[in-house]
């Protein structure tokens, strides 16, 4: 297995760490996969070819697409909503 690979399933797993974590203790870590992502797609398909690139871009874009929802409202001027933490 190549280090490309391995350090992909790395991140899917930090990835599923975080989703775990409060929506409050989110932010950081998601932030920092959520950077780290194309550069990681990118090592994917310089390494395995582009229909690995391809599958790897569809997999982040369906992880992070609320994110990347409120990124793309924000970038436009649309007004955005945050999800709050329910109440212990």
């Amino acid at each position: 297995m190549s280090a490309a690979l391995i350090t992909a399933c790395i991140w899917v797993l930090a990835a599923a760490a975080t989703a775990m974590l409060p929506m409050r203790r989110q932010y950081a870590p998601g932030i920092t996969l959520l950077i780290l992502a194309p550069v990681l797609i990118a090592w994917l398909a310089w390494t395995h070819g582009s229909w690995v690139g391809a599958v790897a871009l569809a997999a982040f874009l369906s992880m992070f697409r609320n994110p990347l929802i409120y990124f793309a409202k924000k970038a436009m001027g649309k007004p955005v909503e945050v999800p709050k933490d329910p109440e212990p």
